[in-house]
């Protein structure tokens, strides 16, 4: 935890897709450097961003094709205009809050392989090649995979069973006919692992460590689960037998029933973890710090009957979640990772999460209840900890304090002293002031923005995901009063 967690910060969290741009989400060009710039002025040293992979129909980061790809909707295409992969720039489209892949774009970025196929230098070819070989314990699944699914716009598990299976003939016949598809497929992903890696650089030029997300479970529609289904509690047909979820909680009476199939814990051991390794490799080369999301399922997690509706009928079952980081310590070292640790949490969940020094999570509008011992109150928790006013799945602070009942904001109003600053700032100073080593907050917060801005309502699948801020919502002095704030905290860096 050296590399980041080394001393105060101070950090905002923006998905890309939150960003500002002409097109229907967010990207890795101009916008994103811009950002960076405006977190360098304000003395922030951190970017969060939710997971980056591609989403499906309901845009979804935590449900994506797959754990190692990049989103193809994040790349820049001014730059590959630039590059003259286009024969023009890309026409400025109208931004839309429908999540999912966007057509316009996909036709663009097909006219830019035939422009780089025809035109690019040796060079650039040779990185292709480079990338393609460097990335093809995953890329070569993934191209096949997204190739089929285009194919036959159905579920894996619905495919003819030849290629349900994975048989070997007829996975050559598939690569022989849809050859020049994944080639394209490819190619997306050098364009998005290009851009990603410039824009890491960007960053951390100037000073910017970037803190990615990864979700503990795999969409069960991934190519990762396609191409491993016997790690997965899948039936002979690629069916669900059991799925992941969590029970009633305080963000739902019935649980969360997430959907994604389950680890069979005892072939990941047989392997020693190399399916853990191989994603925990992307992502330390994409982000400098990675949150680890529903850590507490390392230990135990909800198990949930397929045929249920709702997670409500489930049951605890223990996973080797010490035999697992034992053996990424031994791999990478030092593992720089933050658990999410919301929740229900164990004394078992507490020691796993102590043993490798993880730090967890403290998200300060859960710390209002309860009474002193409540553990999300700044004077409860240690230096190893990131802390947040709020997180994705949070109201905003402001929509949050507006919804409060009147005894309960008369509560948070004593806490944080009755201050003359309007929410979220008494908030947003006491996650600056907290002992946390990280504080992390919310672009919306910053923004002091209200529920309307809100990016994910758990245990709901639309209207979620496409919020996005513009910078005439940036007012000309907050770099400013932000860098000052930062500073009297002794969050400052450099």
């Amino acid at each position: 935890m050296e590399a980041c967690l080394d001393r105060r910060r101070a950090g905002i969290l923006l998905h890309i897709s939150s960003l500002p741009g002409h097109g229907p989400t967010g990207g890795l060009g101009s916008e994103a450097r811009h950002f960076v710039d405006f977190l360098h002025s304000a003395g922030f040293s951190v970017w969060q961003t939710l997971p980056v992979g591609p989403t499906q129909h309901d845009g979804s980061p935590y449900q994506s094709t797959s754990v190692h790809a990049g989103n193809p909707d994040l790349i820049d295409l001014e730059s590959l205009a630039a590059r003259g992969w286009l024969a023009e720039p890309p026409a400025e489209q109208d931004a839309s809050p429908a999540p999912g892949r966007d057509k316009k774009r996909g036709k663009t970025l097909r006219a830019a392989w035939e422009g780089f196929c025809a035109s690019a230098s040796e060079a650039e070819h040779s990185a292709l090649h480079h990338f393609s070989h460097e990335q093809r314990f995953w890329l070569d699944d993934y191209a096949l995979f997204q190739a089929l699914h285009d194919e036959h716009h159905t579920g894996w598990w619905d495919w003819p069973a030849p290629l349900r299976r994975r048989d070997p003939e007829a996975l050559a016949l598939a690569r022989a006919r849809l050859g020049k598809k994944m080639d394209f497929l490819r190619f997306e992903q050098f364009l998005f692992f290009s851009q990603w890696l410039e824009l890491k650089q960007y960053a951390n030029q100037r000073g910017i460590r970037l803190f990615g997300d990864m979700p503990i479970f795999v969409a069960h529609d991934s190519a990762e689960v396609w191409a491993h289904q016997e790690l997965f509690t899948l039936n002979g047909e690629g069916r669900l037998e059991v799925v992941a979820g969590v029970p009633p909680d305080c963000f739902s009476d019935l649980g969360q029933r997430w959907g994604n199939p389950l680890y069979r814990w005892d072939r990941l051991q047989e392997t020693d973890f190399s399916f853990w390794i191989d994603r925990m490799a992307t992502q330390l080369h994409l982000f400098d710090l990675i949150r680890v999301d529903h850590f507490r399922g390392f230990e135990s997690y909800w198990e949930i009957p397929a045929a249920q509706e709702h997670a409500i009928n489930g049951r605890w079952v223990k996973a080797p979640g010490d035999a697992l980081f034992e053996r990424l310590h031994q791999v990478y070292d030092p593992l720089p990772l933050v658990a999410e640790d919301l929740g229900i949490i164990t004394p078992e969940v507490r020691a796993l999460r102590h043993k490798y020094r993880l730090p967890g999570m403290k998200v300060l509008q859960f710390a209002f209840s309860g009474g002193p011992e409540n553990p999300y109150l700044p004077f409860n928790f240690t230096a190893n900890s990131v802390v947040y006013t709020g997180t994705h799945d949070n109201d905003t602070t402001l929509g949050w304090y507006l919804g409060l009942d009147d005894a309960t904001r008369h509560y948070v109003d004593e806490f944080l002293g009755r201050s003359r600053e309007i929410m979220p700032w008494p908030l947003i100073r006491c996650a600056l002031a907290s002992r946390a080593r990280l504080a992390v907050l919310p672009m919306q917060d910053i923004l002091g923005l209200d529920s309307r801005h809100r990016m994910n309502l758990p245990g709901t699948t639309e209207n979620n995901w496409s919020w996005r801020f513009n910078w005439d919502q940036v007012e000309p002095d907050l770099a400013a009063r932000l860098r000052n704030r930062i500073g009297m905290y002794g969050r400052l860096v450099g």
